[in-house]
């Protein structure tokens, strides 16, 4: 995939604000400081376009990315971080359910995991709620440089183990630093899409004899 176009275009609180346009859009969640600005920017090629930030927590507000016209990236609030105030993260629950559960743009999860550490109380629960939702998902278990190669399928299989992964999701082992990871991923991403596309032109086309019937 070659990014010839990528911006943010808008830090969204609510609908109101979600663009439209009616791109397809793939939403990452993740624990915060795990490495989704991070890994914007690589897959983006534009060092510094998603702020990374030494204080955990920061973002709160669905923020969204485009990229060569054609889709948006929308990044979540970190979750798990405990200094963020309760007000808020009730704010961030409200608008993210109302998120993945009504938006008709999105077409699947990207949830980032740190491949060196178990998945967390609030990964598993983020992955189950995606489950409960029917949404596709794929893992990303980031910081992959952090680890040897040797050990990456002990890491991974925990991580499958843990999240009790369905057989359709992907876990794909990534590295902001040295670029693993980032073509499987796009490959991931357009394979996606073109299955989300012919899924809505076959129930069209259903729903047009449905009614010519």
């Amino acid at each position: 995939m070659k990014v010839t176009a990528a911006e943010f275009v808008i830090s969204a609180v609510g609908p109101k604000q979600y663009p439209v346009d009616g791109l397809p859009e793939i939403a990452l969640v993740g624990r915060s400081n795990v490495g989704k600005s991070s890994l914007l920017n690589k897959m983006m090629n534009r060092k510094g376009l998603a702020r990374t930030s030494s204080r955990p927590g920061k973002t709160q507000t669905l923020n969204y990315f485009r990229v060569n016209q054609m889709l948006y990236f929308v990044d979540f609030p970190g979750y798990g971080y405990a200094k963020v105030a309760k007000s808020i993260k009730e704010q961030w629950g409200k608008m993210i359910e109302g998120y993945l559960k009504n938006r008709q743009e999105l077409r699947f999860v990207i949830q980032l995991v740190d491949i060196r550490h178990a998945p967390s109380k609030d990964d598993v629960a983020m992955y189950d709620w995606c489950k409960q939702i029917g949404l596709p998902t794929v893992v990303v278990a980031t910081k992959g440089d952090k680890i040897a190669r040797g050990r990456w399928p002990q890491h991974i299989k925990v991580i499958r183990q843990d999240l009790q992964l369905r057989g359709d999701d992907t876990i794909i082992v990534f590295s902001s630093e040295t670029g693993q990871g980032k073509d499987e991923l796009w490959g991931e991403i357009m394979r996606r899409l073109r299955e989300a596309k012919d899924a809505q032109k076959s129930a069209e086309a259903d729903t047009e004899e449905m009614h010519e019937a």
